[in-house]
This record gives C-alpha cells, structure tokens and sequence, in this order.
C-alpha cells in the first residue's frame, strides 16, 4: 500500500524500520565475519610461550541497530575492556597485535589481520554495499548506483 508523504519527516518515519531491519543485517554479517576471523586466528596458532585465556576469542560484540541522529546505527567491536585476564599485556594491546599478525607479540607464520581482515571482507570489498542495495530492493525501494 502506498504512503502519501508531506515532508521529510514523515519520510524518514516511514522508512526507519526499513532502515533499522537492513542495518541489522549488515551488522550481523560484520559480526559473523568478524568471529570467523578471532576464529582463525586462534585456530591458526598453538602457542608454547603462553597459556590462552581465549577472552579475546569471545570478545566481539553486536549493538543493534537504532535511530540515530536522523538515521539508524548500529555496532560491531571488539571489547578490548572485558580482556583482562592477560600477563604483560592490556586487552588494547592483544587486539592490535592480532590486526598486526602476530600472536603474543610474536611473529608467526599463520597471519591473520583480524579487524583489518573483516573490513577487507564486509565493507572494502562492497559486500554490504551490495547486501545494502538488494534489501532496499527486495523492499520495493527502486535504488540506483
């Protein structure tokens, strides 16, 4: 059924659940991306200088979408704040030195770039992008590049 719209107000009212839905997904798939990652990265590498905690492992968070500043957000992390069970190390310093490749610090042969990695594969790459444009579609929304 179709909407008579006066203003940009009643546009953006009439299409915010439409946007919150989409952004949803495309976090979801940040998100999944991002715990594939944390998972190869701890799969890739047994380490023998120390003794896993795996916080870092189950560190990714998903905040879902919401109205913001006139249009919707939503968030995909890594709680760096909730690791800190590790020696000699802050939770900051353990994600960055999974986006550098290295383990502990430690230069390894299995490099993964964990965070840099998920952006190469959701957002660089024009996957959300795409994902984006076929849920606006599959909506009724004409959408043109």
């Amino acid at each position: 059924m179709a909407k008579h719209i006066k203003n940009m107000d009643e546009l953006a009212q009439a299409i915010q659940p439409v946007l919150l839905r989409m952004t949803d997904r495309l976090a979801e798939e940040v998100y999944e991306t991002l715990n594939y990652f944390l998972q190869d990265y701890y799969s890739g590498y047994d380490p023998s200088s120390y003794r896993r905690t795996k916080d870092f492992l189950y560190s990714a968070v998903k905040v879902d979408a919401k109205p913001y500043k006139g249009g919707v957000k939503a968030s995909v992390y890594i709680d760096y704040e909730s690791m800190n069970n590790y020696v000699n190390a802050t939770g900051f310093r353990v994600a960055t030195f999974a986006n550098e490749g290295t383990h502990g610090g430690l230069s390894v042969s299995h490099k993964p770039h964990v965070w840099d990695d998920t952006l190469d594969n959701t957002v660089n790459n024009g996957t959300l992008l795409e994902m984006a444009i076929e849920y606006l579609k599959s909506r009724g929304i004409s959408v043109r590049r």
